[in-house]
């Protein structure tokens, strides 16, 4: 079963590798979408694939790299986008 979420990823989440680290995870559990740093200092992301590996991506944001803090990931499920294809990092 395919899913989509949007993540807005609270903390110490920027100037610490936090898009690199979820690019990686989402690369190697095959999932598509991207990762993008929010002015207010927020992270937010778009991923989309197999329910059971967006569950470890959602687990893994939680946690983050060893430099950040993350203090809350709040969830949105939105509908599969079939357009989306591979991930990447928006600058």
């Amino acid at each position: 079963m395919t899913r989509r979420v949007h993540l807005i990823v609270s903390g110490r989440v920027q100037s610490v590798g936090f898009r690199m680290f979820i690019d990686r995870a989402a690369r190697e559990l095959q999932l598509s979408g991207w990762v993008k740093n929010l002015a207010g200092g927020n992270v937010e992301v778009n991923a989309q694939g197999a329910a059971p590996m967006i569950d470890e991506l959602i687990k893994r944001a939680e946690t983050g790299p060893s430099k950040s803090q993350v203090t809350g990931v709040r969830i949105k499920e939105l509908e599969p986008d079939s357009s989306l294809s591979g991930f990447s990092v928006i600058f």
